[in-house]
């Protein structure tokens, strides 16, 4: 009897372990999706800065890139993602400390003639890349449900402008988001087709420097101009300010300088996040078009069907519903960055008040901005360029804008009068200047090959 009992008793406590052991890795991944689910929910400007980077511009110019050079612009991704960490974390770190945008500091910083010349240069590049993004989203609409491109095109800049003015765009970005979820296809396809992987890996790491013909240049501008992005320096700058108007307890770190190392945290762990999804994304899509529409011997890609080709493996026939479904997605969460970005930079040189979290009326010339803005993006659609080359070109001239805004930017973060005794960390300073100069550098050979 004893033994059995012994055996019996084995067993029961080998069953309850299991079952506590069981209990505990389902908790854990209760616990796991939890924090993904609040993370996604919950995005900061960072995070929300960094899907906004990946729009129709952007997957335009990587389908692009992929198409034409094969696994030859990965490097670019890797090369990119420590310069626009550190920018965009600068760009933050402005606006947390003052209290105020970047054109706002700069004015107090620099002659007013240099404060409208930066803000001259980011408001028009702002508004053609968001035409050529609104042009994008038309066009695959028309393509989709048929009409007149014209009325799709008035009606998402009405639809996006409306949203944007009348309700705070924290509201309703957090469903916009499960429509960029489209663009993990490409991460998905990626694994589906023939991907010559050793060669993909050599490439990230090594730049093919025979490749650097006059088109390579445009098409590495052009990248490094969609992830690097002079809108979204101004973007994310406000967006700390629009935090500090809506937490009573929180203040401009110049006026309390205690809560400085819990933000600065934050806001390196909220950018670097940010930027890093971005970036991913932009790799497989490089990728997965290097793998299928390059390999097909398509080197150019003129319309929005042709770019689509890239999810066949995964989608089939329903390739074309799911780029739209990533255009679309990721047009309608940065039609507002734009519009907003522009409308912040015009208002704090004109010292207007601005921020998304007042009602239309009492920040009315803010909110005629953002409308303006909307408007003159869809007059640009009535010029007829192809909306894919426009897309690609929208990505060159913010490559070309970069390298200005970003050293304002940079003088503007080493200013004692404005951030006081908060100097940048080492590794900003030096990445932040490294960056400028990348930017530079880039531009100047392209407008050097450009007219030689």
């Amino acid at each position: 009897m004893t033994p059995k009992t012994s055996r019996v008793n084995s067993g029961e406590v080998h069953t309850r372990r299991s079952s506590r052991q069981t209990r505990n890795v389902s908790s854990s991944n209760l616990s796991l999706l939890r924090k993904l689910k609040t993370l996604f929910y919950s995005a900061g400007p960072g995070l929300i800065t960094g899907a906004s980077d990946d729009d129709p511009s952007g997957i335009a110019t990587y389908a692009q890139g992929g198409a034409q050079f094969g696994y030859g612009v990965l490097w670019l991704t890797l090369f990119s993602f420590p310069l626009m960490c550190a920018i965009q974390e600068v760009s933050a770190r402005l606006g947390r400390i003052t209290g105020a945008g970047i054109a706002a500091g700069m004015s107090k910083a620099f002659p007013r003639w240099i404060v409208i010349s930066v803000v001259t240069c980011v408001f028009v590049a702002t508004i053609f890349n968001l035409g050529a993004d609104l042009g994008a989203m038309a066009d695959v609409l028309h393509t989709l449900v048929h009409g007149p491109q014209w009325i799709h095109l008035i009606w998402i800049a009405a639809l996006s402008a409306a949203l944007q003015v009348f309700m705070h765009y924290r509201q309703y970005v957090k469903y916009l988001k499960f429509l960029a979820l489209a663009l993990l296809a490409y991460v998905i396809t990626a694994f589906l087709t023939r991907t010559d992987w050793a060669s993909a890996l050599l490439a990230t790491i090594a730049p093919p420097v025979r490749s650097f013909t006059d088109g390579y240049v445009a098409i590495a501008v052009a990248v490094l101009g969609t992830t690097i992005t002079p809108y979204l320096f101004f973007w994310q700058s406000s967006q700390e300010v629009e935090e500090l108007q809506t937490h009573a307890r929180q203040k401009a770190l110049i006026e309390a300088p205690e809560q400085a190392e819990g933000q600065f945290r934050r806001i390196r762990e909220d950018t670097y996040s940010g930027m890093a999804a971005s970036n991913l994304v932009a790799f497989f899509i490089m990728l997965t078009t290097a793998s299928t529409i390059h390999l097909q011997g398509i080197t150019k890609i003129q319309t929005a069907m042709q770019a689509a080709q890239a999810l066949k493996p995964l989608a089939g026939r329903f390739a074309y519903l799911l780029f739209a479904a990533g255009i679309i997605g990721t047009g309608a969460l940065a039609l507002p960055v734009m519009a907003g970005s522009a409308a912040f930079a015009l208002a704090e040189l004109m010292r207007w008040r601005a921020g998304l979290q007042y009602k239309p009326r009492r920040a009315l010339p803010f909110n005629a901005t953002i409308v303006a803005a909307m408007a003159i993006g869809v007059t640009l659609n009535f010029v007829h360029l192809n909306p894919i080359r426009a897309l690609v070109i929208a990505a060159v001239i913010n490559g070309i804008v970069a390298a200005p805004v970003m050293a304002a930017t940079m003088l503007l973060a080493g200013n004692r009068k404005i951030v006081g005794d908060f100097k940048l960390p080492r590794y900003l300073f030096i990445g932040g200047w490294i960056a400028t100069a990348v930017m530079g550098a880039a531009s100047a050979l392209f407008l050097e090959q450009m007219i030689f």
